[in-house]
C-alpha cells in the first residue's frame, strides 16, 4: 500500500472509530455520528482512488467518488444506495434546522461499517469480526 494511501486509511478509521465511540456512549449526537460515518466512507473512497493513482476530486458526494471506482471495483456497485444516503450527511446536519434522528444514525453507522469492511478488504487490509451482541 502507497504511504499516501496509508494516510487516507488512519484518517478514515479514525472518523469511523469516533463514531462508533459516539454510538457507545450515552450520550447521543447523532449528527455528528452521521457526520463522522460520512466522513470515514469519504476518505476510505478516496483511499482507494489514491492507491489506483486516480485524481482525488474536492468533493463529499459519495456517489460521484463511487463513480470513478466502480469500473476498477465493481463490488463497490452495491454500496451506492448507502453511499447516497450517507452523502446528505456532510454538509447539512452540521448546521441548525436538519437534525439527524436516532434511526439514521444508527442507519449510517451500519453503512459506514459495510463501506469500510469493503474498502479493507479492496485495499488488502485484514477485517476484523465484529463480535455480536447477545440478545
Amino acid at each position: 500500500m502507497k504511504k499516501a494511501t496509508a494516510a487516507w486509511v488512519r484518517k478514515a478509521e479514525a472518523d469511523y472509530q469516533l463514531a462508533a465511540d459516539i454510538a457507545r456512549g450515552r450520550k447521543r449526537f447523532h449528527d455528528q455520528q452521521c457526520f463522522h460515518c460520512q466522513q470515514a466512507s469519504e476518505k476510505y473512497l478516496k483511499a482507494l482512488l489514491e492507491e489506483l493513482g486516480l485524481a482525488i476530486p474536492h468533493t463529499h458526494n459519495l456517489d460521484a467518488l463511487l463513480s470513478l471506482l466502480v469500473s476498477h471495483h465493481a463490488p463497490l456497485g452495491s454500496l451506492r444506495r448507502g453511499l447516497i444516503y450517507l452523502s446528505d450527511f456532510a454538509v447539512g446536519t452540521r448546521y441548525p434546522g436538519d437534525d439527524a434522528s436516532k434511526r439514521q444514525a444508527a442507519a449510517a453507522f451500519r453503512w459506514a461499517g459495510r463501506v469500510r469492511d469493503l474498502c479493507r478488504v479492496l485495499l488488502g487490509i485484514r477485517v476484523r469480526q465484529r463480535r455480536r451482541r447477545s440478545k
